[in-house]
């Protein structure tokens, strides 16, 4: 049996999942007539507080959308050296809406209030216009790491103080608000904008929504017809998604209980230099010499385990939907045999 700890975005409907989906009311979306796709879009923003939601196929879209929305060609972003949508979305920001990046190096995929602050360029017309700040939570590089809401809150306060809008790239928000024990509205009454996947921890094949204000998501809904996210009868995929609301969220534990579990078992290996702290389903992880990432990967998949090298000396696990308690008494059995 191979167990597969490459993402979290490998899993499988569950049975129930998959009845829903089958049971699915739809229609056409593009005409705004998918009876599921409105529920889901409905229910989500009501479950952040926020005005209006748009359901689109994945994160990045949703993401690179809310960019577009908030900037003008010329203009420059903030976010994390790191961030998912400046490393990991194709230079969307670049190619999508004509804008640049201030990357800053925080603490473990976050920034704080005061970094955000320092590099906001002046009112000069030799500087790009910084329009716009992305969070990422948690952060995907950072080992499934946690903003603290109060220094969401300070970065909120900066943006407000210098007419900046404020997204969250929140592809693992669920994650995050589980581990913290927080309400989905705590972020929606913070933010410009709030990408959530569906496709992740919540286990659904497809999707990511996109919320804010109900003439942002106006605005959304054109980007997204002419990036090519127009879908038509798309309910059987938001079925899956209202499901997830309702069912898989709460579990989110687990996959953090058994990512702490791997953790522990990791910290024990003396070819293993360090483990970042683990506080959601991520769990990534350095090397020592000579032992290189790639090399630890091949023995682990040897061994029937699939992770992903994200760099010389790191590798990442990711536990989701599909890893039960036993696979994960196995992982650490077989780490512990390494």
């Amino acid at each position: 049996m191979t167990i597969d700890l490459r993402s979290d975005t490998v899993t499988r409907p569950t049975p129930a999942m998959l009845q829903a989906m089958m049971q699915a009311s739809v229609g056409d979306d593009v005409f705004g007539e998918d009876p599921s796709i409105n529920q889901l879009e409905a229910k989500a923003a009501r479950l952040f507080g926020m005005e209006a939601a748009l359901y689109c196929p994945t994160g990045t879209m949703s993401n690179q959308i809310a960019i577009k929305c908030h900037t003008q060609p010329g203009d420059e972003v903030i976010c994390e050296k790191n961030a998912h949508v400046y490393i990991y979305e194709g230079g969307g920001i670049a190619f999508n809406s004509g804008s640049q990046v201030r990357a800053v190096e925080g603490d473990r995929g976050r920034i704080a209030a005061a970094q955000v602050s320092a590099v906001i360029n002046p009112d000069d017309v030799h500087k790009a216009r910084t329009s716009l700040v992305c969070l990422e939570n948690t952060s995907n590089r950072g080992g499934g790491s946690c903003y603290d809401l109060e220094e969401v809150k300070k970065i909120r306060q900066v943006c407000a103080d210098n007419h900046l809008k404020l997204h969250l790239d929140g592809a693992r928000l669920f994650n995050a608000l589980v581990a913290s024990k927080q309400a989905p509205a705590d972020y929606g009454r913070l933010f410009d904008s709030i990408s959530v996947c569906l496709n992740k921890g919540l286990g659904c094949p497809i999707g990511s929504i996109l919320m804010g204000p109900a003439a942002f998501i106006r605005q959304a809904r054109r980007i997204r017809k002419v990036l090519g996210g127009g879908m038509r009868q798309a309910g059987f995929m938001a079925a899956a998604g209202i499901y997830a609301l309702e069912h898989h969220v709460e579990r989110l534990s687990e996959d953090h209980a058994h990512a702490s579990l791997i953790g522990e078992a990791l910290a024990k290996k003396s070819f293993v230099n360090r483990v970042l702290p683990v506080e959601t389903n991520i769990i990534l992880f350095e090397v020592d010499e000579p032992y290189c990432a790639r090399t630890i990967a091949a023995q682990l998949k040897e061994a029937g385990i699939l992770a992903i090298a994200i760099s010389a000396n790191q590798l990442r696990f990711v536990t989701h939907l599909d890893i039960s308690p036993q696979m994960t008494d196995q992982v650490i059995n077989i780490i512990g045999s390494l």
